[in-house]
């Protein structure tokens, strides 16, 4: 290995210094010396990026929502917070255009509902109960959710 002791194994070195780690397992691929992998941990943090990307596009996903209840049930506070919530909601959805691809999206419309859950309960708490007509299930489509005018 390139850069470290030859004595110091990659799986070794990835208990060490992921970064290094990466930055060797790298090399590696690029230079076509797949029998010198270390596999295992190189599927773990596959995966993991995996389940990262997830994680960020449903968060920003959930932002909007809570942001689009709020604007659209919150109306005792719209006129002094209705700019600030389309900015946020501009803001999620650039961010999260910059993270779709073709998997995400559809990782997104599968977990709609549920994605839609958490930002009621969120949106719940924030008011603490002051909103009582807020929509049990989810009433936008992940297109309007994506939508950049769209506002309800």
């Amino acid at each position: 290995m390139s850069g470290i002791k030859a004595n110091l194994s990659l799986q070794n070195l990835y208990e060490i210094d992921e970064n290094l780690w990466l930055e060797e397992t790298i090399k590696l691929l690029k230079s076509n010396r797949l029998a010198e992998l270390d596999i295992d941990n190189l599927i773990e943090e596959l995966e993991n990026l995996g389940r990262r990307d997830k994680a960020k596009v449903a968060s920003l996903l959930e932002q909007i929502i809570r942001h689009l209840l709020l604007l659209e049930y919150r109306q005792q506070e719209a006129q002094y917070n209705s700019g600030h919530w389309k900015a946020e909601i501009r803001s999620f959805r650039n961010q999260l255009k910059r993270h779709l691809t073709t998997n995400l999206y559809q990782y997104l419309d599968k977990n709609l509902s549920s994605i839609y859950h958490d930002a009621l309960g969120y949106v719940m708490d924030k008011t603490e109960g002051e909103i009582d007509n807020l929509p049990p299930n989810c009433h936008y489509t992940l297109e309007q959710l994506l939508d950049l005018s769209y506002l309800p």
